[in-house]
């Protein structure tokens, strides 16, 4: 009886981790499904605030979807607001480690933020998980090839160098 109580929680925590790992492979619920595909309409036809809103509804139905979390990623690239796309890569990244395509996205956001070298170490991860040949892999190396954004790089050269 008085391991009972610690009996309970650890088959408890036991559900909750394989439910979780087996998450990460489902399909979206419909409902959810028919935004995400709304909010890429939206986002390809260049209203990202609408994709952005389309995403935001569909994880308010299905917060356990991923994938989401890459289209709100995607729109918030788009939208100029790498630091939220950052967030977002990274939402995706604590659920599924080793998804590809959040770390090259997290990667290309942090070009575009000017971190060349954070990138470089998604760019390493990439590597050693997918290979050189991996389509995520290729993507990420043209960005860091290609630099920051042409404004970035202006800014920065008139900031100048930064004391301590």
């Amino acid at each position: 009886m008085r391991f009972a109580p610690a009996a309970a929680a650890l088959s408890l925590a036991l559900v909750m981790t394989a439910s979780v790992t087996s998450a990460g492979d489902r399909e979206a619920d419909p409902r959810a499904a028919a935004l995400i595909v709304e909010g890429q309409a939206l986002l390809n036809a260049g209203d990202t605030q609408g994709a952005i809103d389309a995403f935001e509804a569909a994880l308010a139905v299905d917060p356990g979807y991923t994938p989401i979390f890459l289209n709100l990623a995607e729109a918030a690239r788009q939208d100029g607001l790498q630091g939220k796309a950052i967030k977002y890569y990274r939402e995706a990244l604590a659920r599924d480690p080793n998804n590809f395509a959040a770390i090259s996205g997290e990667g290309e956001a942090l070009v575009e933020k000017g971190a060349l070298e954070k990138a470089k170490r998604n760019l390493s991860r990439l590597e050693s998980l997918c290979g050189a040949n991996c389509p995520e892999t290729v993507a990420l190396q043209s960005s860091i090839a290609a630099g920051p954004p042409a404004r970035l790089a202006a800014e920065t050269a008139e900031a100048g160098p930064t004391s301590n």
